[in-house]
């Protein structure tokens, strides 16, 4: 048990060692961009940047869309299935898979290759249906975390003896979504939330080809031209990462200290 003990503490030193030593080193490089002494003009430098702000605030607005509309698309999905179809379940489970086996290369590609300017959905001739098509991207990347975190929320509860207690109570099916189902898996939501909010923040691939001004993209050309605003860049969206986990674990104890009933 003692040697047992040991090996777990020294996994646990490695893992910490592998993941923190690389980021002390990445912010210590950071501050190195006035010659001779640490200072934090590469942070200043980022932050005065109009193109910064206009890219991190495209890609949380995106962010939070993919969440809402992800979420709202998911949680009935996952009710459903599991209350009238479990007979779809693995069909459903496959189809969500899907964005995991398919590049996101391929996937934009076929958008563009439906939805141009020259087909009967031109989705790409305007800047809004442009967005609204790097929306339904981005929902399809983070459908396979969402899907499940909700799923697995979903298979904690008892989902037939909730909905008919609150048939029984004169519910409507919206009443039942909104106050009793969404309520009790609001963990899985936000732990699918996290997900995306990190996916997000990250992609390249389809905001490039599509022609969209977000973060991934600008840290892509920043990173191409610049030495120490990359890393302090990478520090920013580390801390944003962190923040929202953060906050979803706060939220999530309020939320599961205080179940919902019908």
């Amino acid at each position: 048990m003692k040697t047992n003990k040991i090996l777990a503490w020294f996994v646990v030193a490695f893992g910490a060692t592998y993941f923190i030593v690389p980021l002390l080193a990445t912010f210590e490089f950071s501050l190195r961009m006035r010659r001779g002494e640490y200072s934090f003009d590469a942070y200043a430098t980022v932050f005065s940047d109009v193109s910064f702000r206009e890219s991190f605030s495209y890609s949380i607005a995106m962010a939070i869309a993919t969440i809402a509309f992800g979420t709202l698309l998911v949680v009935p999905t996952a009710y459903w299935v599991r209350l009238r179809l479990p007979q779809m379940r693995p069909v459903v489970e496959f189809i969500t898979l899907m964005p995991l086996v398919i590049p996101a290369i391929v996937l934009v590609f076929g958008y563009l290759r439906l939805y141009n300017s020259s087909s009967m959905i031109p989705f790409t001739g305007t800047t809004r249906g442009t967005d609204l098509l790097f929306l339904f991207a981005l929902m399809t990347l983070s459908l396979p975390y969402t899907y499940r975190s909700i799923d697995a929320s979903m298979r904690a509860i008892d989902v037939a003896t909730l909905t008919e207690a609150a048939q029984s109570l004169g519910a409507s099916w919206t009443t039942i979504l909104f106050k009793c189902i969404f309520p009790n898996v609001i963990s899985g939501v936000l732990s699918g939330a996290f997900i995306t909010f990190a996916i997000v923040i990250g992609e390249f691939t389809i905001p490039s080809l599509l022609n969209r001004p977000a973060f991934g993209p600008y840290l892509q050309l920043i990173g191409a031209n610049r030495a120490y605003e990359p890393p302090a860049l990478a520090m920013i969206a580390f801390a944003m990462t962190w923040l929202s986990m953060g906050a979803i674990q706060l939220l999530s104890r309020f939320t599961i200290s205080a179940p919902a009933k019908p």
